[in-house]
């Protein structure tokens, strides 16, 4: 839960509001806490929605469909305000992660609780058509885990199942990834088997980790749902057959949620029926609630409850009251003592306890008044590891890395105001991915590391990826452009602080339109980098589009001087005026000595893969004019580093900051932003993983934030280099400014 915003509401509705638990495209969720004591989930419509005829109309029918349906395993309605100026509606209020959290978190279930939850949640969609409604959303982030068993949320799009849709025809509804063939095409009807359809995709993803149709574009992923099979290595056999029966393509070759259930072996007991570390986090969350305050505070003139009430009230306006919201909320309150729904209370208060038994952060934090932490609290140290090649091939990025980084940990340990000190540990690897491993297994062994920053290296980070989501260790990446290994099971650990490779498209486009008027450009591709040159040169010559003429030719990696004279020749007989390389130093050095050599005169591009000295030492005067898109910027130019430059030569003997070294102290203190930011709940791996992906930071080099669209922190921290006098010389940022 984060805290309220000075923008937010202090009630809506009969809640007072206490925090924020998430916020979507659509609204904002908050923990609201009724006068008789009973906490509720209170979903709040953005203002930008709430004049939309079209957008009160679905939000009405999702407060009808959700008070029409009698099932344990729904979280029950308690309140809505569907007339009111700002919609609202406020649910039960479940302090358990989601499976999708769960999963980030803890890794994937085991097949026990994998059957519980397919059991549970069969009923739940039993219970739902047996309503005369259809879901549509069932995905992991809308089930929510308690002790107890699952709970299934949010109707935003649900709808009767003879009912008329509110969208166009063709518009595809819901979650690419765990929605079915019938609504990936965005054609014909969507019924009950769509749903079975959703569960069998998220089973899938529970048990393994991994989504059945892949990673991706939502448009491939789209694609993959409606015409290919189902990947399904990571499920276990006996689940795997269900699962395939779920995920047939014709809806009548599915089970019904009722025969779901019956193949799961109907209601199986749920005591015990989570993993321990989804339990503890369960805990952690339920004390949280515990120690919320249970009395309406004063406003600042002592008026009290009531002043508040009123104000609060003044602002979001009297509760609907009409047939559905009465008969949704016709459970009485809980009193202000009773443990929240789903949490039977001697588990609960057992959790609670065992937190705030364990000491740390989340123990002084939470009996220290409700959020204050005592002035006299000792700083906690907790540690952060540096994995960089630091002595071999290497070394000068990994260096660059590791001091950027110290010099941001001395700065954050020097304020006060958080009570935490963050010690880093350094391991050099030596650019050896069997070293790497070695590091690996020291660093996930080691209970006291947090997380870790680096690899510096592609090769090291592909050989110790596993082991570090195997351990739900985060991996800060800094100068790393592609993931080591594809999947969403290593995505959750790998955290890209600098735009993939594939952006660095958007730059040499920039370039080769607004600098070079190109018409007509040779891209080149270096098989070398397997396929991140074929791909940069792809997305560059399509953002051009038509007003180019693009020709993209592969470098074969035996390409020898001879060849690449041959190959120059065939660019100046093309009529080309420009020239796109993507690919190493070395190469690009003979390609920059035999373009002029015969007689080649327009631009030359190249991507920082080739911005390295040895590429000013090999192409010696034909590297001149030669223009490189790169991650990383001058912290010698920029005014945003300006301090950062004089902090680095006063800490490193008067050394010029290098590259990436600025970047590396952005990617070094967002990440002791979200290690802070975890304070509230207890510092543990898995929290930070999925911490790393709601905190903001806005730092010297680039924003960085989550943005689960392309999965990227940041796609726009692009520049250009020229080379001009012998040397790179910083043209600024490729992306107008962006940051």
């Amino acid at each position: 839960m984060r805290p309220l915003l000075p923008s937010d509401p202090a009630r809506v509705g009969r809640h007072r509001l206490l925090g924020r638990l998430g916020a979507g495209g659509m609204g904002v969720v908050y923990l609201g806490r009724t006068d008789q004591g009973a906490l509720a989930a209170v979903k709040v419509v953005r203002a930008a929605y709430a004049d939309d005829p079209g957008f009160r109309a679905r939000f009405a029918r999702e407060v009808r469909a959700a008070g029409r349906v009698r099932s344990p395993w729904v979280v029950p309605l308690l309140g809505a305000g569907t007339r009111e100026s700002t919609p609202w509606l406020a649910t039960a209020y479940v302090p358990g992660p989601s499976v999708a959290e769960a999963v980030e978190e803890c890794g994937p279930l085991p097949l026990r609780s994998a059957r519980v939850l397919g059991a549970r949640l069969a009923e739940a969609l039993r219970d739902v058509h047996a309503a005369g409604l259809v879901h549509r959303d069932v995905k992991p982030a809308n089930v929510l885990l308690a002790l107890d068993g699952p709970r299934l949320i949010d109707f935003g799009i649900a709808r009767e199942e003879a009912g008329t849709a509110l969208t166009a025809t063709g518009t595809v509804v819901g979650s690419p990834g765990f929605l079915s063939p019938e609504q990936a095409r965005g054609t014909g009807a969507v019924g009950p088997p769509s749903d079975v359809f959703s569960l069998g995709c998220l089973l899938a993803f529970a048990v393994s980790g991994n989504r059945p149709f892949g990673d991706g574009s939502p448009a491939a992923v789209l694609v993959r749902t409606a015409y290919e099979e189902p990947e399904l290595d990571g499920v276990p056999g006996d689940m795997a057959a269900l699962v395939r029966s779920c995920l047939a393509k014709e809806p009548g070759d599915r089970p019904t949620a009722a025969e779901l259930c019956a193949a799961l072996g109907g209601a199986p007991p749920a005591e015990d029926w989570l993993p321990g570390a989804v339990v503890r986090l369960i805990a952690r969350r339920s004390a949280a609630a515990l120690a919320l305050p249970s009395v309406p505070p004063t406003t600042p003139d002592g008026r009290g409850a009531a002043a508040m009430r009123a104000e609060g009230d003044a602002g979001a306006g009297p509760a609907d009251h009409g047939p559905a919201a009465e008969e949704a909320a016709g459970a009485p309150t809980q009193p202000d003592t009773a443990p929240p729904p789903g949490l039977p209370r001697r588990r609960l208060l057992l959790g609670a306890a065992g937190v705030l038994a364990a000491g740390g952060g989340a123990a002084v934090w939470w009996a220290s008044g409700r959020g204050r932490q005592p002035a006299a609290a000792v700083r906690e140290t907790l540690v952060l590891a540096l994995h960089a090649d630091l002595s071999g091939p290497g070394k000068a990025l990994g260096t660059a890395q590791a001091r950027g980084a110290r010099l941001a940990l001395e700065e954050f340990n020097s304020r006060a105001e958080h009570g935490l000190r963050l010690d880093l540990l350094v391991r050099d690897d030596r650019g050896d991915p069997r070293r790497a491993q070695e590091v690996a297994e020291e660093l996930s062994a080691d209970g006291k590391v947090l997380a870790v920053l680096g690899p510096s290296d592609e090769e090291c980070a592909a050989a110790v990826v596993e082991r570090y989501q195997k351990a739900l260790l985060s991996m800060v990446s800094v100068s790393l452009g592609r993931l080591p290994v594809h999947g969403l099971h290593t995505q959750r650990v790998f955290v890209a602080t600098r735009p993939v490779d594939d952006a660095l498209g958007g730059p040499l486009a920039v370039h080769l339109v607004h600098t070079v008027d190109s018409r007509h450009t040779v891209f080149l591709a270096d098989a070398g980098l397997g396929a991140t040159g074929w791909t940069v040169c792809s997305r560059t010559a399509d953002v051009l589009g038509a007003s180019n003429r693009s020709e993209r030719w592969t470098v074969e990696e035996d390409t020898d001087a001879r060849g690449f004279a041959a190959l120059a020749g065939r660019v100046v007989d093309s009529g080309a005026d420009a020239v796109v390389f993507v690919g190493g130093a070395r190469r690009a050095a003979e390609l920059a000595r035999a373009l002029p050599a015969a007689g080649f005169e327009g631009a030359r591009l190249g991507t920082y893969h080739a911005a390295t000295p040895s590429f000013l030492g090999l192409a010696g005067r034909d590297a001149e004019g030669w223009v490189f898109a790169t991650p990383f910027l001058d912290p010698l130019a920029e005014e945003s580093t300006g301090a950062f430059a004089t902090a680095y030569r006063r800490r490193f003997g008067g050394a010029d900051p290098p590259w990436y070294a600025a970047e590396a102290y952005d990617a070094a203190l967002f990440l002791a932003g979200a290690v802070t930011e975890l304070g509230g709940i207890g510092y543990e791996r898995g929290g930070l993983v999925r911490q790393l992906r709601e905190t903001r930071y806005e730092g010297i080099t680039k924003a960085l934030h989550f943005d689960p669209d392309t999965a990227a922190y940041n796609l726009e921290a692009l520049y250009l280099f020229a080379v001009e006098g012998g040397g790179f010389v910083y043209r600024g940022r490729a992306s107008g400014g962006a940051r």
